[in-house]
């Protein structure tokens, strides 16, 4: 049976899957289009990057696409307002943002008519999301990747979220794989729409250095560790020579902040520059963040070749829930 569609404030994408935004430069312009052009809406990083920058990646993303384009940007960062109000300047469809909570972005987005969409980790962040005029919230588990709010599964931690948030789209994100598991979680747990980022990674239009994403296809179960991230939340990653580094107790910073990009900040290293270092390629000495079942993926289809699977396995098993589940 065909997947609904998703609405979230003016917007609708054909197909319920919304790409997850990462950071730092590794969901641009052409992964972000890609996805929007396929009816799906996609996601820019919005972290890490200069303003100007991300203002001209959402400009070439709306110029590739009549697609809807989000940008995720973090509370975490120093710049947040500024850079939530850049990207609206900049054209951008939708806001979302996660790594903390911020009540004024809900004004901002009232202001220039632009919808927000909050990502938490507990129903009283969802249902106070909801309250304060989120458009649409996403449910992020702990088998997600980046920075985690919550060590309880997806299919545990949704449920709880559901009854709570009943008058907007709610998104399940963290773990999922394939299409089977998006209908699951808009079928049998009554999600609106799935997020998805880890599996994005590993398609031609990322445009992430080889190194990059043979972390991904070569990561094992066992390679997919929580760790201690500067912003003061835990995090996923691919274990390799540098997290054995900090591990083991080895000095890797010299503690002097360069970037300034954070409003807190442990300093034990520097989060720009070790995300950049495996975007760059260098997935020994650099930070790669992942979702718990990256191990699963070993493929790199087209972004098009990837959403029909993602549908055809989905529809193949669909089965819409009651009238009263959802929204």
């Amino acid at each position: 049976m065909k997947l609904p569609e998703l609405k979230i404030g003016r917007f609708t994408a054909r197909i319920p899957i919304v790409q997850g935004g990462m950071s730092v430069r590794v969901s641009t312009s052409s992964l972000a289009a890609a996805v929007a052009e396929c009816g799906g809406i996609g996601t820019i990083g919005g972290s890490g990057i200069p303003i100007d920058q991300l203002q001209e990646d959402i400009r070439k993303a709306k110029r590739m696409t009549g697609g809807v384009i989000a940008v995720n940007i973090m509370f975490a960062i120093k710049q947040f307002t500024e850079a939530v109000k850049a990207s609206i300047e900049a054209g951008v469809d939708m806001i979302v943002t996660g790594a903390g909570f911020s009540r004024d972005i809900f004004k901002v987005g009232k202001e220039y008519d632009v919808p927000i969409v909050s990502i938490v980790s507990s129903p009283e962040f969802g249902k106070l999301a909801e309250r304060l005029g989120a458009a649409a919230v996403v449910v992020e588990a702990k088998e997600a990747g980046g920075h985690l709010g919550t060590d309880r599964p997806l299919r545990e931690l949704f449920p709880e979220v559901r009854k709570v948030v009943k008058k907007i789209p709610l998104i399940a994100a963290g773990g999922i794989t394939d299409g089977f598991e998006i209908a699951e979680m808009i079928g049998k747990f009554g999600a609106d729409a799935v997020q998805m980022a880890t599996r994005f990674v590993l398609t031609k239009e990322c445009d992430v250095e080889e190194g990059f994403k043979r972390a991904y296809q070569e990561a094992r179960k066992e390679d997919v560790i929580l760790i201690e991230s500067p912003v003061g939340m835990p995090g996923r990653a691919i274990r390799n020579r540098f997290l054995d580094k900090l591990a083991a107790g080895e000095k890797v910073y010299d503690g002097r902040c360069r970037e300034g990009c954070l409003k807190s900040c442990n300093r034990k290293y520097c989060i720009i520059d070790r995300l950049l270092m495996s975007r760059d390629g260098d997935a020994e000495e650099g930070l790669v963040f992942s979702g718990e079942n990256v191990w699963r993926f070993k493929d790199i289809p087209t972004v098009k070749e990837l959403i029909d699977r993602l549908v055809a396995e989905a529809e193949s098993v669909y089965d819409p829930p009651p009238a009263t589940a959802g929204m």
